[in-house]
């Protein structure tokens, strides 16, 4: 891998941070509730993105692989975060939350796989038509 590549993600990696520190706050502020909110909805966001980065990645040549990696391996990886989850529902359980920790596993587990799935099929649409 090159160092581009590798500068590219890092980078990106440091901006998703802070992408995802910032909405998952603002979504839990705006939203207050007893599931974690704010990790489930950076979740599918960026599940739904990086559905549509790969779409338009086979679509298109426009993005150099180092800028493919910032997008993808970068900023989407760090903005999405699977431990934060683990961790959350854990302590529903922890809590006595049963019904709350397997809400949160059913609505991460399957709503990011239906986000990625539908930001792939929605971009592939855009280039089919």
């Amino acid at each position: 891998m090159s160092w581009q590549t590798l500068l590219a993600i890092g980078s990106g990696g440091f901006l998703g941070a802070i992408a995802r520190a910032y909405l998952n706050g603002l979504i839990n502020h705006t939203l207050p509730h007893s599931l974690p909110l704010g990790t489930l909805g950076v979740n599918l966001a960026g599940s739904f993105l990086l559905g549509a980065c790969f779409a338009f990645f086979m679509h298109t040549t426009w993005f150099s692989l180092p800028l493919k990696s910032f997008l993808t391996t970068g900023f989407l990886g760090a903005l999405t975060t699977y431990s934060t989850f683990a961790m959350e529902t854990f302590w529903l359980f922890q809590g006595g939350s049963l019904l709350l920790g397997i809400s949160n596993m059913g609505l991460n587990l399957l709503g990011t796989v239906l986000a990625a799935g539908g930001g792939y099929k929605l971009t592939e649409l855009l280039f089919t038509s």
